[in-house]
């Protein structure tokens, strides 16, 4: 991988990820721009203890471009984009409407490919090795921001999931605190520890589904499963199989299988419904261990934490989706219309031949 770091015209970070060594990235952005200017700032709700980011610069973003006028496809003669170059392999910048920024943190857009009208399950495993190599180096610069506290990498796939860009591409967001979610699995962590007398929560989950009948697929260093408790009514989890803090710490073996598990679990979701639907929208996202102190979560440290993919769609039968309505959105507490062991063996029925 060769990386090539530069700017945009209103001083936004632009970095290259290349599969060949030899590639020159020297394009200029043409484009007029003055500096970005945000808003971005974290409140934090007494009751609840959470936090919200307000950024109403925002409500400026692109929103539904047609396909011509795409600012995540490379510049092409007089059509100016994001991308100064006229090709690129992998993409990452900095968001120009961004919901974190400055103290608050710093949001980033990674473009996954050049090709407008292809998905991450259409590229190449060499390819696809190249997208988590750049995750884990965006990780490793981002965690030594004196903001950043966590770094969470997903994407959003699907007008369904409220994606404003049809450019197959994911995000960054670099937290100046630990998110919520993150934070409910450290107590359940610090919990478990305590009352097993050291056995760890992530370890005891995933030897409790390798042995059960939710599993989707398995290689030698991931396994993918539909959780016991599912929240969506398809829901994936891949961990690898040596237990990890994040992106950073896989090893070189766990590298290399990654594309191969990850391509094959994508094509499955778009087979779920059967032939002639439209690809299915998701959410897929890397939880990994937040870089700040643990001092809160009793016992645990970094390397309690267990590094994995959650995949999920809202779509729970053709044609009709998951609305998060007034038990979900109003109390947290879903309710799955689709039974985790069905979901798992559908699944595996539509593995790819």
């Amino acid at each position: 991988m060769k990386k090539t770091s530069t700017r945009l015209a209103d001083g936004r970070e632009l970095i290259y990820y290349d599969l060949r060594d030899d590639t020159v990235r020297d394009a200029v952005d043409r484009r007029p721009l003055d500096r970005t200017v945000t808003t971005s700032e974290i409140r934090r709700d007494p009751l609840l203890g959470d936090s919200v980011a307000v950024a109403s610069h925002r409500q400026g973003r692109t929103y539904h471009p047609p396909a011509d006028e795409c600012p995540l496809c490379p510049t092409r003669g007089d059509r100016l984009s994001e991308i100064p170059d006229s090709s690129y392999d992998v993409v990452v910048f900095e968001n120009r409407f961004p919901s974190l920024a400055g103290d608050s943190g710093r949001c980033e857009v990674v473009c996954f490919t050049s090709d407008h009208d292809a998905s991450f399950a259409d590229l190449s495993v060499e390819q696809a090795r190249l997208v988590l190599d750049a995750w884990t180096d965006r990780t490793s610069e981002l965690s030594h921001l004196p903001a950043v506290e966590q770094v969470f990498c997903f994407e959003n796939r699907g007008a369904e999931i409220g994606v404003t860009l049809g450019h197959p591409h994911g995000q960054i967001y670099a937290y100046p605190f630990t998110t919520p979610r993150t934070a409910l699995m450290l107590r359940s962590l610090a919990a478990h520890k305590e009352a097993t007398g050291g056995e760890n929560l992530f370890d005891a989950v995933l030897e409790r589904e390798l042995a059960g009948e939710r599993v989707v697929l398995e290689g030698e260093h991931w396994a993918a499963f539909v959780p016991y408790a599912a929240h969506w009514p398809y829901e994936v989890h891949l961990y690898p199989k040596r237990r990890v803090p994040d992106l950073l710490a896989l090893d070189e073996a766990a590298r290399t299988e990654f594309p191969q598990v990850y391509l094959e679990l994508l094509k499955r979701f778009d087979r779920i419904f059967g032939e002639g639907e439209p690809p299915t929208p998701y959410i897929a996202g890397w939880h990994q261990a937040p870089f700040g102190a643990l001092e809160e979560f009793d016992g645990v440290t970094r390397d309690d934490f267990a590094l994995h993919l959650e995949l999920f769609t809202i779509r729970r039968t053709s044609g009709k989706l998951k609305f998060l309505a007034g038990s979900e959105s109003g109390m947290s507490v879903f309710i799955n219309d689709v039974p985790p062991e069905r979901a798992a063996e559908r699944l595996r029925e539509v593995a790819s031949s």
